[in-house]
Formats: structure tokens, C-alpha cells, sequence
């Protein structure tokens, strides 16, 4: 074991990796296991790094137990898409995996990879092989590795936003894991006899926990960069990518009661060159591996580990590990952390068109065939899907006279322009809470559209309803949905209720601030309504929700901006 572990009090989840193989552990057994719809304990955690989560049906749990039936286990399975780009072949497949082995849906990601639910374990071995029969992968998309990377799915917006995807999809493999257990467990290929796994950055202990990467291109922070472990602002002059402003230590989850966990916006350390960030993010990485807390889990994320030691202490040891120090950072601009929804004209003379999907559900219903009308357009696009990390979906490289095809087959299934897609409810994002999501206390993405439709009631009361006000809803503090970073977030504490925040930044750059705590329904109309009242009256010219609750005083400014080293 490495020197720096050896007297170290491990975590469970260190020991189990420790002693995994590379990440193999007893997943074959456990798969062939007929006696349970679930995993070995440890396999439930090693099969996190292959891109799934051990879950169980939770509305079912009482019913099942006076049964004296075990839990319906069921299987979440992440898939790995830089960027967020599908080909319509691709899309087809997956949606076909849905209603094949899954719940009939597929989510899209506030990391822009698509998430299958209701996966049984005797189907989870096809249902992944299936995904790498499309030329895409479940590797890494969870586990202690680094995450599936993000930037703006649109290359085709400038050449910049060209080059940036490219140097994202270059990130993205540079820092998959090497071992081959992932290929030998699902893809039934034979480990090489005498052949050793080596794993140059991770090595067998991998990293303390999750890593998050995403490329931002100004005026537009749609992938919310402060959120992440490392975040790449890009920097351009004369219209040519010179390099990033590099960010580090973000990350937005936390656990009620815990006042050592909080949400953290990464801090800015200094401009890095397009052709060295690479390096650059290779040595923050193992800065990380080497120094971030393995006992604690709640504790060990970067944003713990540059807290815990200081700032100027990690610049000091990134530039030592470099052997060169990197410059000063950059002038910049964010507007928005929202996503622009119609049509775009692309560099390449094609046009791109960004559909909302509300809170990355991708399902029919009535009146509102979104899943069918995906579908039909995959048979007959010649472009491509592209994922935003606002779980919207943007269609990609339609030619001019293939324009009102597209807008046809959309308004058929009573998805373009839906009446109901206001302006609050197109900047709203929920993650999947309840009924799967085992961490969750309350209901997330199945309640917040009832909710908009009571809050969209008062906005538009107030001439409101074309607002573009940021609502973020999460079932827990982890933050899936980022609702630390929305101008109105609400957490959920039990069910039906809620503690609800207001205050972040419109762009992404500041975090929200606790308003009330354990409100009822009830109680957030209540309170929401004279504020957005008074907001729609004593705004000033071209201020937004966030910035006006902390002009009034209605909370308080957060105490954590986002740092920029000079």
C-alpha cells in the first residue's frame, strides 16, 4: 500500500477498493446470483466505476415488506457521452434500451450523459453491452474517477466552440481508467494471462472521491464551471482560442446537520495555455489523489482538500509538481447559466435547434409526445443530438429546407411551442429524487411541474411570465440538480417539505443563500408571492431575480464568492 495510506484510518469504500482487483471484485458472482435481485455489498460499490447504481423501487418498500418480500432492486445505468453528442443511430438504440429493460424514459443529465432506470439485475449485463454495441460507454460516468467531462454542445457555434469540444472529448479519454475489468465483466473479454492492470494517475486506490471537469465559453456558463472540481473558462483573442482561465475546488454537496460539508464555487488561479491544460489538470488530479481525505467521504472532495490546507499551499504545490508556474488570469464575461432555446445558424451554414425538455424526462404523455416525436426525427435527421448541461436537447445540422420538417413532426406531438413552457419553468431543472434515488427525502423531478404551474399562476399575476428566473429543485443537499446555484432552489427536507433559498447569480458565479427552512406547499406561495410582486415593481432596468433579493435585503449576500488569485 502507498506510504501516505498506510497509517491512515480508511474508510470502508477505501478498503473495498484497496482489495478489488482493479475494480473487478465479485461482480461476476454477484451478477449470476439467482437468489437476489441484488449485489454483493462491496460489488454495489465497485459498480459505481462501471457506470451504475445498486437502486430499489421506494414506493413499493412498505407493500413489499408486509409481503416479506426483499426490496424491488432495480439498476441505474449512466451513459458516457462527451460533450453530450449522439448520432440518431445512437439515439435510437438507447431509446430503444428504455422500453426494452428500463422504466420506458430516459433522463438527460445535468452533466449531459443520458441515465436509464428500472434496470433489473438480469438485464443490466445486456443493457450495457447493448450501450457499447452503439460506440458508447458506461465506464467512469460514476465512481471515484474522473466524471464525464462537459462543455458547450454546439462546436458548430463558432470555431472556438469547435475547438473547445474537441480539447473536452480529448480530456474526457486521456482520464478514463486503464484497467480491463470493465471490458472483461460486460463485454466477455478475456483477461490476457500474466498481464498486470496498471493505473498510472489512479493507481489501485483510484481517487478519494468523485472528480468533475466542464469547459465554459463566455458570455455563456451553461455547464455552471464553478460547480466543478476543475473548471476551463476559455480565453480568446482576435477570435482564436489562447487558453483558460483555470478554476479549481468546486463542488455543491453537502449533508443537513454537518456544518463541516457546504456547497463551494471553484476559485480562479490563473490562465493556462490550450496546449498545456492537459498537464496542468493531470497534476491537480493527482494533487488530489495524494492529499484528499480517505476516511472521511463526506469530507473528501477537492473543495475539502484545498480548504483544509489553503489555497496558496496548493498553488504552491501544483507549481511545484509542474516546474513552471502559471500565469495570471484573464479578463472574462458571464451573462447566463441558461441555455438559448430555437433555432441557431451554425458556422457550418446548418441549423441548430434547442429543445427544452423539462427536467431532462424524455417521455410521452398526453397531449405531449416528446419520446415519439424524438424518435420519428432520429429516422429521418441527418444531423445529430447534442445534450445540454441544462438537461435540455439541442437538434443538431438541419439543412434550411429540412426546417419545417423537423418543426412539423415537433408540432404534431405537441411539443414546439407547448403554451405551457413558460419562462420560469424553461429555466427549472430537478434532479431524479424519488421513487429510485436512495439519498432522497423528498420528491424532486415528479413534483416541481406542479409546482411551476402555481407559480406561474403569480408570475403571471405580475406580467412575469416571460421572466427568465433560474428554479433549481433537489430532493436532498447533494446537488444533482445544482440547486445551490439557482436564483430560487429549494432542498427537500421530508416529504412535502422543502427549505427554499434565493440569491445566486443569474450567471453562475455566486452561490444562493438559505431563506426559510421545512416549508410546506403552502407556505413557499405564500412567501414567494409578494416577493415576486415587489420584484416586478421595484426592479431595476435589467436586473435579475438573484440580484434583486440581495439588493432589498430579503436574504443575505453569500459569504463564499468565487476567488481570483491575481
Amino acid at each position: 500500500m502507498d506510504e501516505r495510506l498506510e497509517n491512515q484510518n480508511l474508510s470502508e469504500d477505501e478498503h473495498i477498493k484497496n482489495k478489488s482487483d482493479f475494480l473487478r471484485g465479485t461482480i461476476k458472482e454477484s451478477l449470476n446470483n439467482p437468489l437476489t435481485g441484488a449485489l454483493d455489498p462491496d460489488d454495489i460499490k465497485l459498480i459505481k466505476y462501471h457506470g451504475s447504481y445498486q437502486q430499489y423501487d421506494r414506493d413499493l418498500d412498505s407493500e413489499r415488506k408486509m409481503q416479506k418480500l426483499e426490496p424491488l432492486y432495480q439498476f441505474m445505468v449512466r451513459v458516457r457521452a462527451a460533450g453530450g453528442i449522439t448520432s440518431p443511430q445512437q439515439w435510437i438504440a438507447l431509446d430503444e434500451l428504455s422500453d426494452k429493460y428500463g422504466n420506458g424514459t430516459m433522463k438527460l443529465t445535468t452533466r449531459q450523459s443520458f441515465q436509464f432506470h428500472g434496470i433489473l439485475k438480469r438485464d443490466l449485463k445486456l443493457t450495457i453491452q447493448a450501450i457499447n454495441e452503439t460506440l458508447l460507454s458506461t465506464l467512469a460516468t460514476c465512481g471515484d474517477v474522473n466524471r464525464n467531462v462537459m462543455c458547450n454542445p454546439n462546436p458548430y457555434q463558432s470555431e472556438i466552440h469547435e475547438e473547445v469540444y474537441k480539447l473536452a472529448a480529448e480530456i474526457s479519454d486521456y482520464f478514463l481508467p486503464k484497467t480491463t475489468a470493465y471490458h472483461e465483466i460486460w463485454l466477455n473479454k478475456e483477461k490476457v494471462a500474466g498481464a498486470t492492470d496498471v493505473e498510472p494517475l489512479y493507481t489501485e486506490h483510484y481517487l478519494p472521491r468523485k472528480f468533475k471537469i466542464a469547459l465554459a465559453i463566455p458570455p455563456n456558463n451553461d455547464i455552471d464551471v464553478f460547480a466543478n472540481d476543475i473548471g476551463l473558462i476559455a480565453v480568446e483573442e482576435n477570435n482564436r482560442l489562447k487558453g483558460f482561465n483555470f478554476c479549481v475546488g468546486g463542488g455543491l454537496g453537502s449533508t443537513f446537520g454537518e456544518k463541516a460539508t457546504y456547497p463551494r464555487l471553484a476559485d480562479i488561479i490563473g490562465f493556462v495555455e490550450k496546449n498545456k491544460v492537459i498537464e496542468v489538470a493531470e497534476t491537480v488530479i493527482a494533487i488530489q489523489r495524494d492529499f484528499g481525505n480517505r476516511q472521511d467521504r463526506k469530507n473528501a472532495r477537492f473543495k475539502y482538500t484545498i480548504d483544509k490546507r489553503g489555497l496558496e499551499w496548493f498553488v504552491n504545490e501544483l507549481h511545484t509538481r509542474l516546474g513552471w508556474e502559471i500565469e495570471s488570469s484573464r479578463p472574462y464575461n458571464f451573462t447566463t447559466n441558461g441555455d438559448e432555446y430555437g433555432w441557431v445558424k451554425g458556422t457550418n451554414g446548418k441549423w441548430f435547434y434547442t429543445l427544452f425538455v423539462e427536467h431532462g424526462r424524455v417521455k410521452d404523455e398526453e397531449g405531449y409526445q416528446l419520446k415519439t416525436a424524438l424518435r420519428e426525427l432520429a429516422g429521418v435527421l441527418q444531423g445529430d443530438f447534442r445534450l445540454t448541461g441544462n438537461q435540455n436537447l439541442i437538434i443538431t445540422n438541419v439543412e434550411e429546407k429540412d426546417k419545417e420538417a423537423i418543426e412539423s413532426i415537433l408540432l404534431e406531438k405537441g411539443v414546439f411551442n407547448n403554451p405551457k413552457h413558460t419562462g420560469l419553468r424553461k429555466n427549472s431543472m430537478a434532479c431524479v429524487a424519488l421513487n429510485t434515488c436512495g439519498l432522497a427525502f423528498a420528491e424532486a423531478e415528479r413534483y416541481l411541474p406542479s409546482l411551476i404551474d402555481k407559480m406561474d399562476e403569480i408570475m403571471r399575476k405580475n406580467g412575469l411570465e416571460d421572466d427568465e428566473i433560474n428554479i433549481r429543485m433537489t430532493g436532498c443537499p447533494n446537488n444533482c440538480a445544482r440547486s445551490s446555484l439557482g436564483e430560487i432552489g429549494f432542498v427537500g427536507r421530508a416529504i412535502g417539505r422543502y427549505n427554499m433559498y434565493m440569491g445566486a447569480s443569474h450567471n453562475g458565479d455566486r452561490l444562493n443563500t438559505l431563506y426559510k427552512e421545512m416549508l410546506s406547499e403552502e407556505a413557499i406561495l405564500e412567501e414567494i408571492e409578494p416577493i415576486i410582486s415587489a420584484y416586478s415593481k421595484e426592479r431595476e432596468e435589467g436586473e435579475h431575480f438573484g440580484d434583486f433579493v440581495i439588493r432589498k435585503n430579503i436574504v443575505e449576500i453569500t459569504d463564499r464568492p468565487v476567488k481570483v488569485l491575481s
